[in-house]
């Protein structure tokens, strides 16, 4: 039994070592009719096999995250251009130096929104101090899409706090490396939004959306959608900065126009401070 073990352990060793040598040689792997499936980047990225992709996105931070005890997470949505208090303040001394109107306008409205970093990061450390000496069962997980701004922020406050947390980064063209802050065996990187979306919500046991863009948003009322139509059970959705969001969506319109009922409005609630959105999510389990 253990030779037959050493003969297939040596067949994968072989191919991974073909597959290192191309790439440091920057050499293309040419269809090779030989070369085990599994370790045949041709044959894994055509568009016939995008399911079994799928599936390898769904299982390795699955099974990463189970054998780490990651069971129930807060995920932490926001935005990625937002910067700690120093960054920020840096970024404007350096515009305005330049003299470059349109970056001054930017970095000063960064510089007021740095005060969303600081809270998300305090947010995090709530969460890791709270779990720390809990039971596996009963701990809370931080869990961000592992990119700068308030996902680093708030892996920043549970990282202070002693506290593991997840990264789920999305690989994309213009997208910073993952914050240093994630627990390095907890940091993942996925092809595919559907994907990282679904990991997002799998162990979910509460959502804060801090201000953003359209990332934000979109992550935002997907699991509002899932909520209010029963796809997902109910979890605190606390929406951070409750002046930015009123101002950026009129959810009363959408009850006046008949595109939502009044109690969908009791799906999530609104804090201004990292205490009070902590307490939503308390109260909600009664911890």
């Amino acid at each position: 039994m253990s030779s037959t073990r050493n003969i297939h352990d040596r067949r994968l060793s072989d191919a991974w070592a073909t597959l290192t040598a191309h790439s440091h040689g920057g050499l293309p792997l040419d269809p090779d009719a030989s070369r085990l499936a599994f370790a045949d980047p041709e044959f894994l990225l055509r568009r016939e096999t995008r399911g079994i992709r799928f599936q390898l996105e769904l299982l390795k931070p699955d099974l990463e995250q189970a054998a780490h005890g990651i069971e129930n997470t807060i995920v932490v949505f926001g935005s990625a251009r937002f910067r700690s208090a120093e960054e920020a303040a840096a970024l404007v001394n350096a515009a305005e130096t330049a003299g470059d109107e349109a970056q001054i306008r930017r970095a000063r409205a960064l510089a007021r929104n740095s005060h969303y970093y600081e809270k998300a990061r305090t947010f995090g450390r709530i969460v890791a101090e709270y779990s720390d000496g809990k039971e596996p069962r009963d701990k809370l997980f931080v869990c961000t899409g592992g990119g700068p701004g308030i996902m680093e922020a708030a892996n920043r406050g549970s990282h202070e706090g002693d506290g593991m947390s997840v990264g789920l980064a999305i690989a994309l063209p213009m997208e910073e490396a993952p914050n240093h802050y994630v627990t390095p065996a907890l940091s993942f990187r996925f092809h595919y939004f559907a994907l990282r979306k679904m990991h997002f919500m799998m162990r979910a046991k509460a959502l804060v959306a801090f201000p953003g863009g359209f990332g934000t948003l979109d992550e935002l009322f997907e699991v509002i959608t899932l909520v209010q139509t029963r796809k997902a059970k109910q979890v605190p959705i606390v929406l951070f900065g409750a002046e930015y969001w009123k101002r950026l969506i009129d959810f009363d319109l959408l009850v006046e126009e008949g595109v939502i009922s009044p109690d969908d409005l009791a799906l999530f609630t609104f804090a201004d401070a990292p205490e009070d959105a902590w307490t939503a999510i308390r109260t909600f389990y009664r911890l």
